[in-house]
């Protein structure tokens, strides 16, 4: 084989590794990136959680409630649960509480402020691994008292849906996303606020459904996926040197 001949198969081969390289040192730039992000938001979230409850902000201020800024939020309001159909909400576990790391469900439910205005409430954790409605309805059942309670929570505010997200089974009142909004509108709770609330406080007796104090434990593995990018962007370039260096001695 004569060298021109070898030149352009060498620089092709140069440059695709050098493409190949790029590629990789982005994605390991990206996983630090999406680092420092967690971080920012682990320490926001450990921050808000810690704070003493405030007053649920009024209606008029929910247009300029702002999820970077206000969620997680710890909020205490007066609330009276609604004689309407409640909702379930399947999770798989949760990354923000410790007693919720197995699969069931969330219950969701309508109350009615001392101002008029209705506030979805996330009362707490439901261990129903079937979506059971009739488990869901003996668990909700003696929350609707038709008397006013005290609650403290989070502001929570809602979940897009993604491409694999099954649709909602309105049979059972089952969804598989926390759009509040969603829910509230397929099952005639009127307009409600932007952000539903999830309950720390109270407790039923038997503790079904079961809210909880929210916990930050986020997954954090961004360093060792960019090691990993990193590792193979070096591993591409030993490559070529040693495929050069093999056509070189032959």
């Amino acid at each position: 084989m004569t060298d021109t001949a070898r030149k352009p198969r060498v620089a092709g081969f140069a440059l695709f590794t050098l493409f190949l390289m790029a590629v990789f040192v982005a994605l390991g730039v990206w996983q630090l990136q999406r680092r420092l992000a967690k971080h920012e938001l682990i320490a926001a979230l450990t921050e808000r959680l810690a704070e003493a409850p405030v007053a649920l902000p009024s209606p008029a201020r929910w247009a300029a409630l702002d999820p970077a800024r206000d969620e997680f939020r710890r909020v205490s309001f007066t609330a009276t649960y609604a004689p309407l159909p409640d909702a379930m909400v399947y999770s798989p576990g949760s990354a923000v509480r410790k007693d919720a790391s197995g699969p069931g469900t969330w219950a969701f439910l309508p109350a009615r402020l001392t101002t008029g205005e209705t506030v979805v409430i996330d009362a707490g954790f439901v261990e129903n691994t079937m979506q059971d409605r009739s488990v869901e309805d003996r668990a909700v059942k003696k929350l609707v008292t038709g008397q006013a309670v005290a609650l403290t929570g989070y502001l929570r505010f809602p979940e897009a849906p993604g491409w694999l997200t099954p649709a909602e089974n309105r049979d059972k009142r089952l969804w598989f996303v926390r759009d509040h909004a969603a829910i509230a509108s397929t099952l005639g709770w009127g307009a409600v606020a932007p952000f539903y609330v999830d309950l720390e406080q109270p407790a039923p007796d038997n503790n079904i459904p079961r809210p909880g104090a929210l916990d930050v434990h986020l997954k954090d593995d961004h360093l060792q996926y960019a090691i990993t990018w990193f590792a193979l962007a070096g591993a591409v370039l030993i490559a070529f040197g040693v495929w050069v260096k093999g056509r070189r001695s032959s």
